[in-house]
């Protein structure tokens, strides 16, 4: 059961803990799209005068748990926020004994039982395809992920094959990688190399779409004069790339502090049905996409 101070708080929140993905060589705080959803959960947490209980996760490269967190049954404890963390059926039996609500942050569980607050990957990356069409790009390569990847990534993937499809493209470009083991250079050459009808390359994420940048350069290919390139996320490395690059911005902080008060309206609410709260990522528009201009003459592969 909850802790008795809890009990006392007429449903208000008194102490959380926050459980964060660990990728291998990589601590929490130094991810660029994690990092800022900490810093949410943070904020909100010490407007609410809650106490925060930070962990990590070691995960492998799909974010599926390496080991099971202790001290989830101890009662300590009036919620708990999975960060990054696919919830697989191990981690599920072991959350069925833990009595305080679950919120699951830019996660994903093997069973859909927990409250969410997550991007609108899907719908981001359908109006990043639908962007570089309305430039004039026909030929529109997708860089990293493939088809059992993290299911954000998958979403992400499925938003490029939709609008393509919905728009009456029928050829597609893909380099399939794992993002959490390379960065996509060789991948991205070989895909150029194959392909150099491409004039456009949607990227997973700012990190990989800087790595496409540099292979495409390297094979004398000029972004964005010769080559259009779009990520996804808006961190810091959006602006220090060479040229800046346009993303979709996702307001992770807000991600963080909205999952705070999922927690807390589950806790109030504890029979009310399962929500899934969606963060809407918008366009930012940079250097690193220029129009086609010749959409027509380039519209058959």
């Amino acid at each position: 059961a909850p802790a008795a101070a809890s009990e006392d708080s007429g449903g208000r929140l008194s102490t959380l803990r926050m459980l964060v993905k660990l990728d291998p060589g990589q601590a929490p705080q130094a991810n660029p799209f994690y990092s800022k959803v900490i810093v949410g959960i943070e904020d909100a947490c010490r407007r609410k005068g809650i106490n925060l209980l930070f962990a990590s996760l070691p995960v492998d490269e799909n974010n599926h748990p390496l080991q099971t967190p202790p001290h989830l049954t101890n009662g300590n404890t009036d919620g708990l926020l999975l960060v990054g963390i696919f919830v697989n059926e191990a981690l599920l039996d072991l959350l069925g004994q833990y009595t305080a609500p679950v919120v699951l942050v830019d996660g994903y569980a093997a069973r859909e039982e927990y409250d969410a607050v997550l991007s609108d990957n899907f719908r981001a990356a359908y109006r990043a395809i639908e962007y570089l069409l309305e430039q004039g790009h026909r030929h529109i390569g997708l860089i990293g992920g493939d088809e059992h990847c993290y299911p954000s990534l998958c979403d992400r993937r499925n938003g490029y094959l939709r609008a393509l499809k919905e728009h009456g493209i029928n050829h597609t470009y893909t380099a399939n990688f794992n993002i959490s083991r390379t960065k996509g250079f060789e991948e991205t050459a070989a895909l150029l190399q194959k392909n150099p009808q491409i004039t456009a390359l949607f990227c997973m994420n700012d990190e990989i779409a800087s790595t496409p940048i540099r292979a495409a350069q390297s094979m004398g290919r000029r972004v964005p004069d010769d080559l259009s390139v779009i990520g996804y996320d808006d961190t810091y490395i959006a602006t220090n790339t060479h040229p800046a690059l346009t993303t979709l911005h996702v307001d992770t902080v807000a991600m963080g502090r909205a999952a705070v008060e999922l927690l807390e309206l589950r806790r109030q609410n504890p029979d009310s049905a399962r929500m899934t709260l969606l963060i809407h990522p918008y366009l930012v528009e940079r250097d690193s996409v220029r129009p086609n201009p010749s959409p027509q003459e380039n519209a058959k592969p």
